[in-house]
């Protein structure tokens, strides 16, 4: 996952609560919703070698926009996607039906502010823009960061709340399944936000009516590998069969 932006919001625990099917979770009686900006390279499949990896080529690269909120099932702390836009059509089919995420299909622009950081007060810094159009509206961010002072988030932080998440909850139709993933910790830098447009963000449920921007933070990327999903019944968790994949 390549040059990461995070947005976090506050919102009502009520409201959002009406629009996910799992128990959420929460930092100090607080819920959030996170918008994670990213670019995916090089998925692959763990096994298959040269072939798994030219089968997955049409889809190895693309950008992301996820809209996912924290919950907790049986104890497990996870993350529940509400939504995601993906610049992929074919991957925009292929999600739902393979591990139940609510893909979207947007067009995505991701890049650096041009000429910003040569003016000597921004040396130090960087900056990324965003662009997301889809169906449901638009999306535009600009995202400004130190480049040189990243670190992990201190343990029982808010940051660490909201990045070290390792498991995935998700429901299409009727089916529950769960996922793994795996990853270093999170090398990030708070980020300075400013959002042009976000109308795009309001087709994800009420809880955008009582939301603020609590802020942002950004990583330059990190290797994932992505277990396969799992189905989740009433009585537990009930395994699939199926390749790990290493994304």
């Amino acid at each position: 996952w390549d040059k990461v932006i995070f947005i976090h919001y506050e919102t009502d625990p009520r409201e959002l609560q009406r629009c996910i099917p799992y128990q959420l979770d929460f930092y100090k009686g607080r819920a959030f919703v996170s918008l994670v900006a990213f670019t995916m390279r090089g998925m692959r499949p763990r096994f298959g070698g040269r072939i798994g990896e030219l089968l997955l080529r049409p889809i190895a690269t693309h950008d992301f926009l996820n809209v996912r909120t924290y919950v907790r099932h049986k104890g497990e702390p996870a993350i529940y996607f509400m939504r995601e836009w993906l610049s992929s059509r074919m991957a925009t089919w292929l999600g739902p039906w393979s591990f139940g995420l609510p893909y979207r299909f947007g067009r995505i622009e991701y890049q650096p502010s041009p000429g910003y950081g040569l003016a000597s007060e921004q040396e130090h810094e960087d900056q990324r823009l965003g662009k997301i159009e889809a169906d449901a509206g638009s999306f535009h961010f600009c995202a400004t960061f130190e480049v040189n002072d990243l670190g992990i988030c201190a343990p029982g932080s808010l940051d660490e709340f909201l990045l070290e998440r390792y498991t995935a909850f998700t429901q299409f139709r009727k089916c529950r399944r769960f996922f793994r993933i795996w990853h270093e910790p999170w090398q990030q830098v708070p980020a300075r936000i400013q959002i042009a447009a976000d109308n795009l963000i309001h087709s994800t449920g009420r809880w955008w009516r009582d939301a603020r921007c609590m802020g942002a933070s950004y990583s330059p990327a990190v290797n994932v590998w992505m277990g396969w999903p799992h189905v989740v019944n009433s009585f537990g968790v009930v395994s699939s069969a199926g390749e790990e994949l290493i994304l």
